[in-house]
């Protein structure tokens, strides 16, 4: 869960992008790191096996300025897809404050992310978080492909809790904005709620967004 650096003033919020291997998660950090203004991100960092996917997880640190003068920082993560990187998964999941679930819309990928779904969600559990209730968006991406599936089934397959999702085309970056924005908001939304007393000791103070 968040946590407050009483020495920075600073809330970190952890978000975690979940999905199969090569759906396009990584791409999303990549677009945003290269998007955002230097003053506002460090570093992108990534671990890959020889194949270029992701081994062990990609770690961006964002700094959004201050909310209700808050100073707060979004520590975003990718995780691996890969079925055999499950402990790896599980680990990066852990404390997480929102999810954003990049699934493939090719159709032969469809079950590959309903089981990546309910893997994620078994992973949450397991670390004591409510898939039902974390904050989390959909974002069906590669949706310029010629075999991809309906957003409809999609969302029969993947949307039972009627979460707000985005169409997306990750390797032109549509969609990977809105998708963070979106996912930023709740995240925001939440911390104003869970962190109360944070913000409530902070609101005296004066802090340039």
């Amino acid at each position: 869960m968040a946590s407050f650096n009483q020495e920075t003033s600073e809330l970190a919020a952890k978000i975690v992008y979940c999905g199969p291997g090569c759906s396009g998660k990584t791409m999303n950090l990549h677009y945003i790191h290269h998007k955002l203004a230097p003053t506002m991100k460090e570093e992108l960092l990534t671990l890959k096996t020889e194949t270029e996917r992701t081994l062990y997880f990609d770690f961006l640190t964002i700094r959004i300025g201050a909310f209700r003068n808050v100073k707060v920082r979004f520590l975003l993560f990718s995780v691996p897809g890969q079925v055999f990187y499950n402990e790896a998964r599980k680990l990066v999941l852990k404390s997480a404050d929102a999810i954003v679930f990049v699934a493939d819309s090719q159709r032969s990928r469809l079950r590959e992310n309903k089981e990546c779904f309910l893997n994620m969600e078994q992973n949450l559990v397991q670390n004591g978080l409510d898939p039902a209730t974390i904050p989390l968006i959909l974002q069906y991406n590669k949706r310029d492909l010629p075999d991809k599936v309906t957003v409809s089934n999609l969302n029969l397959v993947l949307n039972k809790h009627n979460k707000a999702y985005f169409k997306a085309i990750a390797t032109q970056g549509g969609g990977v904005i809105e998708t963070f924005r979106a996912i930023s908001k709740l995240v925001l939304n939440n911390l104003s709620l869970t962190q109360s007393h944070i913000f409530e000791v902070k609101r005296g103070l004066t802090i340039v967004e």
